[in-house]
């Protein structure tokens, strides 16, 4: 298994000096211990780490979590799987007939009770998801079951393996220096908001930059982004101009140029008010989510700030949402997302996964984040009524397009 992942540097761990003796054979390249989980102590800490078919066999399954948390840093995710005791009479049934090999007493652990002994632990469960519901043949049914199936209420509750990810739970303290920030606002045909973007975006952090991703304006937009940034010199401002096409591409090149330690996304229209951007700030410095998205679907809003299809659109896609990425997301397609430089750096170089078709960015963002394993959590904010232009969406034409999105994402991330 650890030979399969392809680590940089990878580390096995096992009590049995047979197994340590065929691992080095067979993967020099690799490292290998020959200690007891409950008694490990290496001087280093490690991007993942991995329990698997661990727990149930442990005499101290609290002991062996605490142990871990020293080889963790803030960006480790721990994996664990361990099986359904669901299955158990199956397991006794096909030892006695010589199918598999016959195991010791298992501990009697649910999901829940892995949970709460991660939190004993000093760690945070952020997702949990079942596999392999039919582990027999022919292959085809197995397919059916495995791939499908097990993904679906009420099938999901009779898979044999669970898996649950977690991560060190965080320092409350904030760090010093404080991070830097960058804003990162795609402007298209916005002119009468520039102003105001000035005037209200706070300042955060030991530096907060606006960058202005301008999109092929019909209206004045551009000009009047570079006759404010000459009238503010306080402010920290570059103009970029995009080649591409969509919101989605600008947020990438406003990405891609920023300097801060955490970008954000703030719409050019305004409905979600800069002064609520400190928020996300100190969700994010303050570890409480690695990736904060806003919410427009919790307070009431103004009258004309959503129509109705659009607001039942959003509500159908935070469920669909919620059940791909195995953690609760109430609102999709609120502009404004917050996280740290480098963990959008490390989304960049893994797109490729998912592909760049999504036109607004936020799907790409929500999906890339998940995979990797970061806490999303939801900022509920007042999405307030746009006083500029008009929306730039095309509700029908772009709701298709994100509808085959989640087809296809659900195919890389959930249907695998």
């Amino acid at each position: 298994m650890l030979a399969s992942l392809k680590p940089k540097i990878g580390f096995g761990v096992d009590f049995s000096s047979e197994m340590i003796k065929r691992g080095r054979e067979r993967y020099p390249e690799l490292n290998f211990i020959e200690v007891a989980a409950s008694e490990i102590n290496i001087d280093d800490t490690f991007d993942y780490i991995i329990l698997s078919d661990l727990v149930n066999d442990l005499w101290d399954v609290q002991k062996v979590i605490e142990k871990i948390v020293p080889l963790s840093n803030p960006k480790t995710r721990i994996l664990i799987n361990f099986y359904s005791h669901l299955w158990q009479p199956f397991f006794y049934l096909a030892s006695k007939f010589d199918l598999i090999v016959p195991h010791l007493d298992q501990n009697w652990l649910t999901v829940e009770d892995i949970k709460n002994l991660l939190v004993l632990g000093d760690l945070e469960p952020l997702s949990h998801h079942a596999e392999i519901l039919w582990p027999f043949p022919p292959k085809f049914l197995a397919n059916i079951f495995n791939r499908w199936l097990v993904k679906l209420w009420p099938f999901k509750y009779f898979a044999i393996t669970n898996f649950v990810i977690a991560r060190p739970s965080p320092d409350p303290m904030v760090k010093e220096p404080k991070p830097s920030v960058s804003v990162i606002i795609a402007a298209r045909n916005e002119a009468g908001n520039i102003l105001q973007i000035f005037e209200r975006v706070p300042m955060m952090g030991s530096e907060t930059e606006i960058v202005f991703v301008e999109g092929h304006s019909k209206d004045d937009t551009f000009n009047i982004i570079k006759e404010q940034i000459a009238a503010h010199p306080e402010r920290k401002a570059k103009l970029l101009q995009q080649t591409g096409e969509g919101k989605g591409d600008a947020v990438r090149l406003g990405f891609a140029e920023a300097s801060g330690d955490i970008v954000m996304i703030l719409d050019a229209d305004l409905t979600v008010p800069p002064e609520d951007l400190p928020r996300f700030y100190n969700s994010l410095v303050q570890g409480k989510g690695d990736f904060i998205n806003g919410v427009r679907l919790i307070y009431p809003q103004e009258d004309e700030a959503m129509r109705f299809l659009n607001l039942l659109g959003n509500k159908f896609f935070s469920l669909i949402f919620s059940w791909l990425l195995d953690q609760p997301i109430k609102d999709t397609l609120c502009g404004t997302k917050v996280l740290w430089k480098e963990d959008y750096d490390r989304i960049a170089a893994n797109r490729s996964y998912f592909g760049e078709f999504d036109p607004f960015g936020d799907f790409d963002l929500l999906f890339n984040a998940a995979k990797l394993g970061y806490k999303i959590i939801d900022m509920p904010i007042r999405y307030r009524e746009r006083t500029y232009g008009d929306t730039n969406i095309d509700r029908w034409r772009h709701g298709a397009m994100l509808l085959r999105m989640v087809i296809f994402a659900a195919t890389r991330i959930k249907f695998i």
